[in-house]
């Protein structure tokens, strides 16, 4: 099914914002292979994920542009024309988005409404697809956690990836433009950004796995969590923007697979074939901002367009495993954090 999602977008042409960070240059690969033409508009900004390796097997079959999202002018020029936008770049770091809430805003809010503004202005029938976030439910009330949760981010990125996503949703009901927001939850595999934990976690873990560190579980290791490998998630993507019923809508994504951080943990030695953790207090910044469980219901997802995820935790860990030992020097350059 993915091969023929992918298929869909042959001969279409496609914007990538945040093209060469990690779900955007697994999407751009996808696209690629199916005949699209795809252009990339990432800042690689060193601290937001921009890895040109990423683009390295496909660097000749796409057309790059540097730019930053925060630049109206390039980007009023380069959402035209396209059928399709995947609006991915963004800051992900909840810690950074309470350092420094400012640089945040500009690009989780600003950024976004300018982009919006920019098909309005130049290209009002673009499909646009936005990569949300299950952070904007905050603390969950109940599980799993479906659409109709309260919104409560517990961090300035949360509120700021919230009002990016309704400014999408807005521009849908005022504007007509063909928008929609996937609310992803933990995503993992090639290509994410494994030196710090500035993306997810996971990726600090993976790194400390391969080179015998031992993993370090805040809290008790009980918190509970679903995942996605980036491959499901790419699919996801395809469909939301060819599928109409999708438009105008969000929808969280998710998994039937739910693990304690303690038996994710444990899977990962298991699959490495050697390794430890420890559980280790949570730092007092973290702890402010940590939401506990969550898993999220993608239920309504499915019925309206039939994806299911289709790898399993095991196998995408050992996929993503496999691709770091290959590929280490070019993702470890070391700007250490916790797990």
């Amino acid at each position: 099914m993915r091969r023929a999602e992918a298929e869909a977008y042959r001969g279409r042409n496609v914007l990538i914002t945040g093209g060469a960070g990690f779900i955007g240059s697994n999407l751009a690969h996808w696209l690629v292979s199916a005949g699209a033409r795809v252009t990339i508009v990432d800042s690689l900004i060193p601290q937001y994920g921009g890895n040109l390796f990423n683009l390295a097997e496909i660097v000749d079959r796409v057309c790059l542009n540097i730019a930053d999202i925060r630049d109206r002018s390039s980007m009023a020029y380069l959402v035209q024309g396209r059928d399709v936008i995947f609006n991915l770049a963004g800051q992900t770091s909840h810690l950074d988005s309470m350092i420094d809430p400012f640089t945040d805003l500009e690009i989780n809010c600003t950024a976004q409404l300018s982009l919006l503004e920019a098909c309005r202005h130049h290209n009002p029938d673009v499909v646009v697809v936005y990569a949300s976030t299950r952070q904007i439910y905050g603390k969950p009330q109940y599980l799993p956690v479906d659409e109709r949760h309260l919104l409560q981010p517990t961090d300035v990125n949360g509120i700021n990836k919230m009002a990016g996503e309704w400014y999408h949703i807005l521009y849908h009901h005022v504007y007509d433009l063909k928008t929609v927001s996937l609310r992803l939850t933990n995503t993992y595999g090639p290509r994410m950004r494994v030196k710090d934990a500035r993306q997810t976690f996971l990726g600090v873990w993976l790194r400390r796995v391969i080179e015998g560190e031992a993993i370090e579980v805040y809290g008790d290791g009980e918190q509970r969590r679903d995942f996605n490998f980036v491959d499901d998630v790419v699919e996801a993507l395809l469909i939301a923007g060819r599928t109409g019923e999708c438009y105008g809508r969000f929808f969280n994504l998710g998994s039937t697979e739910v693990v304690s951080l303690k038996e994710l943990a444990e899977l990962l030695i298991d699959i490495n074939g050697g390794g430890t953790y420890r559980l280790v207090p949570f730092p007092a910044d973290r702890k402010r901002i940590d939401i506990g469980d969550y898993y999220g219901d993608y239920r309504a997802f499915r019925e309206a367009t039939g994806w299911e995820p289709q790898v399993r935790l095991r196998e995408g860990l050992s996929r993503t495993l496999a691709f770091y030992r290959r590929h280490r020097e070019q993702y470890w350059k070391r700007d250490d954090s916790g797990g």
